[in-house]
């Protein structure tokens, strides 16, 4: 029996079709951030980790929300990334409203998560001559982030300021490069006294040599600093993870190699500690090695667009793996 397609019939069938088509290709976000892994794993592949370039991972201290910044292949393009969790379900990433025009790089919850700093090469104060890149913050009201601000010119200067990280005193810590530095990139740090930055400091021999000295990330109590160095005789490669610890005295010790088990011969940095989930966060530039034979043009492009293919990706290992203090 030859079945008659009426134009309601071939409506239904269309509606049945894509009702299907819908059950098989939704599928809920996968992000546990409560699980610790004892050795280097990658976070969220798939979904943060991908193809393309991700690094800088920030994680709201509620664990509700998570920020990083998601660039293409040669990072021409970087924007932030946020997923929100709701009655325990991850939202798709999507960008930050305020972000996409342009170069938004490296975010940091403060303030108990109502304040996001991060740093961008926006214009200051409308001047569309200034292509530097410097430290913005937006404030969270009604749950939703405000429009940036940028921070005044006790911090920002004409040349560029990166990778924000404030401790729970307000303390913020940063990447420059100026005239009273030590070498060629250093970390500093500027006091927050009665709501008001002061003058950057460059940290000491103890942080800082001739070499680079970038991306710090400092805890909340302040009683650790995590960064990345490079030129370092004591170095694995491309850039490593290393680590202080500030004494009774309050003088940061000097600093020490993360070690082999998490820097690699690719540049290994952005760190992150996320202390209410125990887990260590970091972006690395490794790669997985497969050298099995490709057959079609479709294996070629899906082993191109793989996670860890020498991009940037977004790795965890659980506190208590290592030695940091915490």
């Amino acid at each position: 029996m030859r079945l008659k397609y009426t134009p309601l019939l071939v409506l239904v069938i269309a509606l049945i079709n894509l009702s299907c088509k819908d059950t098989k290709t939704e599928q809920a976000v996968t992000l546990n951030l409560e699980v610790t892994t004892n050795s280097v794993a990658l976070f969220g592949d798939g979904v943060v980790s991908t193809g393309l370039y991700e690094r800088d991972l920030a994680i709201s201290p509620d664990g509700n929300q998570l920020i990083y910044t998601l660039g293409d292949y040669k990072q021409q393009r970087r924007s932030l990334v946020q997923l929100d969790k709701v009655d325990g379900v991850w939202s798709d990433p999507e960008l930050v409203y305020f972000s996409g025009t342009y170069q938004d790089i490296e975010p940091f919850y403060a303030d108990q998560g109502n304040t996001l700093f991060f740093a961008s090469n926006r214009p200051i104060d409308k001047d569309s001559t200034r292509k530097d890149y410097n430290i913005w913050y937006s404030t969270k009201t009604d749950g939703q982030w405000g429009q940036p601000k940028a921070l005044n010119t006790t911090i920002n200067t004409e040349e560029d300021e990166f990778y924000p990280s404030v401790s729970n005193n307000g303390n913020l810590y940063f990447t420059a490069t100026k005239v009273e530095g030590i070498g060629k990139e250093d970390i500093f740090m500027s006091k927050k006294v009665n709501g008001v930055y002061q003058k950057a400091t460059v940290l000491d021999s103890t942080i800082n040599t001739k070499h680079y000295e970038f991306n710090a990330y400092v805890t909340p109590e302040e009683n650790v600093l995590i960064f990345s160095s490079y030129g370092r005789a004591d170095g694995f490669g491309g850039g490593d993870l290393y680590y202080s610890v500030k004494d009774k005295s309050g003088h940061w010790s000097p600093s020490k190699n993360m070690g082999k088990d998490i820097n690699s011969e690719k540049l290994d940095f952005c760190p992150f500690v996320d202390v209410n989930r125990n887990n260590f966060y970091f972006t690395s530039e490794r790669f997985v090695v497969d050298s099995s034979k490709i057959n079609t043009v479709k294996e070629l492009k899906a082993f191109a667009n793989r996670a860890q293919n020498g991009t940037a990706n977004i790795y965890a290992i659980g506190l208590d793996a290592l030695e940091l203090g915490l």
